[in-house]
């Protein structure tokens, strides 16, 4: 990577600079994430917290408990626009999830299916589609013990309907 990254809110009181690509991409179709981002999924990069650096702005966090695993997960929003513009998870303590949407340039790195991946798909609203050759979870990719689950793989773009 030639140079930082850099992605911030709305407008733009909160910025951050990425100093590594994402190690994962994650396609969330839970109520949580639906609920969090008012649409039908969240797309959430994933980075080591030393990864990530906030350069400006003080978030405000608000604290979740989730239903699944029983653990935190904080979202750190903008206390000027209400952006959620990143999470860090009780659960994964040395991972930043960014919200994609708050990246300057979100097409930086790509999306392939050995760094991206669907999950809580069983809660996905109607009409959602998944694409040919992800993997896709009906739920998290590892259980609560962190043990890997099995995705289905679908070899044409796939509608997921609860």
């Amino acid at each position: 990577m030639d140079e930082p990254h850099a992605g911030g809110c709305l407008c733009g009181a909160l910025r951050y600079e990425l100093s590594t690509p994402p190690l994962r991409l994650t396609w969330c179709t839970c109520r949580f994430c639906q609920k969090m981002t008012g649409t039908p999924m969240n797309a959430l990069a994933g980075f080591t917290g030393s990864a990530f650096r906030l350069v400006q702005g003080s978030p405000v966090i608000y604290t979740h408990v989730s239903e699944g695993s029983g653990k935190k997960i904080h979202l750190n929003s903008c206390p000027t626009c209400s952006t959620t513009v990143f999470l860090e998870l009780e659960r994964f303590p040395d991972f930043v999830g960014v919200m994609t949407g708050t990246l300057d340039d979100p097409d930086w790195f790509d999306r392939t299916p050995g760094n991206a991946k669907y999950i809580f798909t069983e809660c996905a609203q109607k009409g959602t589609l998944v694409q040919a050759g992800f993997p896709v979870y009906l739920q998290h990719a590892t259980d609560t013990e962190g043990r890997p689950q099995s995705p289905a793989v679908y070899d044409h773009h796939h509608l997921v309907s609860p």
